[in-house]
């Protein structure tokens, strides 16, 4: 092998350069699975090895009594997974589509005070969630919506600005003359959308299907002031709400969190090639 098909091998560095950039990746890796293995290894024990062993101790006997307490038993989180699954899909439905409608409207109708309004769209992601949590609760409990699927989801089902901000720079990308070109076939501005500009768009629909479901997945402040009781419990109010349930008993909490994360990990290696691909179209590399 050349010096100049090694040197392009690794970006133009030095072998010792190279070499010192995967160590501090590799140490920044280790930093941030550490806790997840962290948690799958605690999850494996019982609350008395916990104790007695040491923290990176491999469980020994290993048990899965966590998991079946969790998925069978009294503390069973199958409900509160079931509610969370079902909150995700419905988000990720209504994002998407009203976020793709929203940013195509940006990007190609030139209407007057368009511009404005999208600026204005965009600075709401800079005002806190906190600020406006007493506002929707107030709204949602004087309209009956409280406690209820609904009161978990219409706060974000309309879209983001993020995503519409997304979206409309990557449709500003894609050629018009492809748009121009449907629509000399007879294609509305829909069917433009659906058969042009959507086929063209599945890296970026991709990562923010992945954005979407994490963060609704993960989110805890809104599902937590807007239910009461367990029957409209997301995942992450219902693991809180072991560990003040079960005090102390670590291994089953760590148990609910490697449940609740595992899902998350499934899916972005399912996607992980289309959000590359996002990245790399977009020019985040």
């Amino acid at each position: 092998m050349s010096a100049r098909l090694r040197s392009r091998r690794l970006g133009g560095l030095s072998p010792l350069a190279a070499a010192a950039t995967y160590l501090v990746l590799l140490a920044g890796a280790l930093l941030a699975l550490a806790p997840f293995a962290l948690s799958v290894l605690t999850s494996l024990k019982q609350p008395v090895q916990l104790a007695r062993q040491a923290t990176l101790t491999w469980p020994d006997p290993l048990t899965f009594d966590n998991y079946t307490e969790l998925l069978s038993g009294a503390s069973s989180l199958v409900p509160a997974l079931v509610v969370t699954v079902q909150v995700a899909l419905v988000l990720l439905v209504g994002q998407l589509t009203f976020s793709v409608l929203a940013a195509y409207a940006f990007a190609r109708y030139d209407v007057p005070g368009g511009r404005l309004l999208f600026g204005a769209y965009l600075a709401t992601m800079m005002v806190p969630q906190v600020v406006t949590v007493v506002p929707l609760y107030v709204m949602f409990s004087q309209t009956g919506l409280r406690n209820t699927f609904w009161g978990i989801v219409l706060p974000t089902l309309f879209g983001s600005p993020f995503a519409v901000y997304l979206l409309r720079e990557h449709f500003r990308a894609v050629p018009v003359e492809l748009e121009d070109a449907a629509r000399l076939d007879g294609c509305g501005s829909l069917r433009v959308l659906r058969h042009v500009v959507l086929p063209l768009s599945r890296p970026v629909l991709a990562t923010l299907a992945v954005i979407t479901v994490v963060s609704q997945w993960n989110s805890f402040l809104w599902p937590l002031i807007i239910t009461t009781g367990p029957t409209w419990q997301t995942l992450t109010v219902a693991t809180a709400a072991l560990q003040s349930q079960y005090n102390g008993n670590w291994t089953l909490v760590t148990a609910a969190t490697t449940l609740a994360i595992a899902p998350l990990v499934v899916l972005f290696l399912l996607v992980q090639r289309h959000v590359t691909d996002s990245l790399t179209a977009t020019g985040f590399r």
